[in-house]
């Protein structure tokens, strides 16, 4: 039976990659990249980056294409189901035309906020191919985001709440509140003014940037920093937590 592995590579810092990453790369004679476009090329380029550095034996890049999608839908649910089982055909067809093991680098880790396991069931669930895969975990950006701000993510003993921008808006934080996939720069309508922020973008890569301290204080310099970078690159991933009634270091 053939075999895809489906890799973790971390947050954007090639010293991120575990050496049970490179170690499931080694069995890789085929890696398939979902390209993001000419503009988002950077993370592509940081893909065949750790391949160069950490393969040695010949192997190939097979490139495909995201298929569009409406960022701003009414059935966002909708919408992103459309665009999994779009992606699925995609993918399927592309790991058809290719003998031997398979392979895909996943930004950061594949259990979070990654549709590529979701796209994989979908395949073997059409039955048109048959394969074995598995999957190596990596660093995730929020993880990342801890580590560069030097901080615990939760209070003792209290929970994490992990959502998104869109989410964030509709429902509000709850405790300490990781927000990812946020392209409206929500934490400006949390309400509160004893709200703390800790922002991070391009984390790991050579661009990566910090910010930290009371929302109403940082937010307007967050909002002006990002929208200039997401400017000058043509993209942007960033991550940030929330928290009410503490300062940077509880």
């Amino acid at each position: 039976m053939r075999k895809l592995y489906v890799i973790g590579i971390g947050a954007g810092d090639p010293d991120q990659v575990t050496v049970q990453a490179i170690k499931a790369m080694r069995q890789v004679e085929a890696f398939f990249v979902i390209g993001k476009g000419a503009e988002k090329q950077e993370l592509v380029d940081v893909r065949t980056a750790i391949l160069a550095e950490h393969l040695e034996h010949p192997y190939r890049i097979v490139e495909i294409a995201d298929p569009p999608r409406d960022r701003t839908p009414d059935d966002y649910a909708g919408v992103v189901e459309d665009w999994h089982d779009r992606r699925s055909a995609l993918l399927e067809d592309a790991f058809a035309q290719v003998d031997g093991v398979g392979g895909i680098l996943v930004w950061g880790d594949p259990s979070l906020y990654d549709s590529t396991l979701r796209m994989i069931e979908r395949v073997l669930d059409r039955g048109a191919q048959s394969f074995d895969y598995e999957v190596i975990p990596g660093v995730t950006s929020v993880q990342a985001l801890a580590a560069r701000h030097r901080m615990v993510l939760h209070r003792i003993g209290e929970p994490v709440h992990i959502t998104t921008g869109r989410r964030l808006r509709e429902e509000g934080p709850s405790g300490s509140t990781v927000v990812m996939l946020d392209g409206e720069c929500s934490f400006t309508e949390v309400p509160g003014d004893d709200m703390h922020i800790w922002w991070g973008a391009y984390l790991g890569m050579p661009d990566e940037t910090l910010i930290e301290g009371p929302l109403r204080e940082v937010e307007q310099e967050i909002v002006e920093r990002r929208t200039r970078l997401r400017a000058e690159k043509g993209w942007i991933m960033d991550v940030y937590l929330l928290r009410s009634g503490d300062g940077p270091r509880l």
